[in-house]
C-alpha cells in the first residue's frame, strides 16, 4: 500500500506538470472506486485550474477554483503524467485520465480500485475523510509535547498508538517499525509509560525515517513506482522491517517478529528492551 512518502513522491513527480495549467478534458472508463466517482465529474472540472496539489495525510488535494479534488492511491494506485508524444492506450487498470491544456494528461491505475476520486465544494480539511485526522508529521505541530500528552491519557501499544492517523498521520507499518528501532523503544510499550526523552526521541527519529524515505522516493517491497515508473529505494536502508532472523545492525542480535494489531512488528530484544 501506498505510504505518505510514496504519496508524496507521486505529488512531487507530477506538481510540475498540472500546476497553474487548466483542465481541458476528464475520462472516466471505471466509475467503481472504494466510493463511485461522481458522474458530473467531467464537466465540474472542465476549464478549472489546478492552483497548487498538497498532501494531507495519504490524498492528493488538488486545489481547483471552486473547490478540490481528493485522490488517494488505495492498496494499489498509481499515477502517471503523459504527454502528447506517448503511446495513449488505456489498459485495463487505467480507470481515469485528466486531460490538460498544456499536451499533459495525468492517469489514474489501480488494478485493485480501493482508491478513490472525490470533488469537494468545502474546504477540504472539513471533508468527513479528512477532518479527524492528526497532525502532519513533519510540520512543527508534531513535536515531544504534543505526542507525550496524546501518549499519557492512553494505555495501548506505542507502536498501534504513532499508527492512529487521529494522533499522527502517515506513519505506517514500515516507518513505525523503522521509528522505533531508531529511538530504540519496544512495539509494545504502554503509551501511558512514555517518558519525556523517548519522546523526543520517537518525534525526531519519525521524521528522520520519513524525510530519508521521501528523498529515496519511497519504499518498494512490491510494485510502487513513482510518476516516471521509477522503484523506490527505501527498502535497501530498513534496519528492521522484513528482516526477521537477520543480524541487527546495530548489534548483531537476531531481529524478531511478532504479530500485533494484526500487523507485522519486527524489533531487536537487545536494542529495544521492554
Amino acid at each position: 500500500m501506498p505510504e505518505l512518502p510514496e504519496v508524496e513522491t507521486s505529488r512531487r513527480g507530477i506538481a510540475p506538470f498540472l500546476v497553474g495549467h487548466s483542465i481541458s478534458e476528464v475520462i472516466v472508463r471505471d466509475h467503481r472506486l472504494r466510493w463511485p466517482v461522481n458522474p458530473d465529474l467531467p464537466a465540474i472540472l472542465a476549464q478549472q485550474p489546478v492552483h497548487q496539489i498538497r498532501r494531507r495525510a495519504k490524498y492528493l488535494l488538488f486545489d481547483c477554483n471552486t473547490g478540490t479534488l481528493l485522490l488517494h492511491l488505495g492498496m494499489s494506485g498509481r499515477l502517471r503524467v503523459l504527454d502528447s508524444h506517448q503511446p495513449l492506450y488505456a489498459d485495463k487498470h487505467d480507470h481515469l485520465d485528466i486531460v490538460f491544456d498544456n499536451g499533459y494528461r495525468l492517469r489514474y491505475t489501480d488494478p485493485r480500485r480501493f482508491g478513490a476520486v472525490i470533488w469537494t465544494y468545502e474546504p477540504a480539511e472539513q471533508h468527513p475523510l479528512l477532518s479527524h485526522l492528526g497532525p502532519e508529521p513533519l510540520e512543527a505541530d508534531f513535536d515531544a509535547d504534543y505526542l507525550l500528552e496524546k501518549a499519557t491519557k492512553r494505555q495501548v501499544a506505542i507502536k498501534t498508538f504513532i499508527m492512529n492517523a487521529e494522533i499522527v498521520v502517515g506513519v505506517g507499518n514500515i516507518y513505525a517499525s523503522e521509528a522505533l528501532f531508531m529511538a530504540g523503544i519496544h512495539p509494545k510499550m504502554i503509551t501511558a509509560t512514555l517518558k519525556r526523552i523517548q519522546a523526543l526521541k520517537l518525534v525526531d527519529a519519525i521524521q528522520a525515517v520519513l524525510g530519508k524515505a521521501i528523498a529515496a522516493g519511497g519504499t518498494t517491497l512490491r510494485d510502487f513506482r513513482d510518476s516516471e515508473g521509477n522503484p523506490g529505494y527505501f527498502a535497501q536502508e530498513l534496519k528492521v522491517y522484513n528482516r526477521a532472523g537477520q543480524g541487527c545492525r546495530q548489534c548483531g542480535h537476531p531481529i524478531e517478529l511478532f504479530r500485533q494489531a494484526n500487523r507485522a512488528s519486527y524489533f531487536c530484544p537487545v536494542c529495544q528492551r521492554l
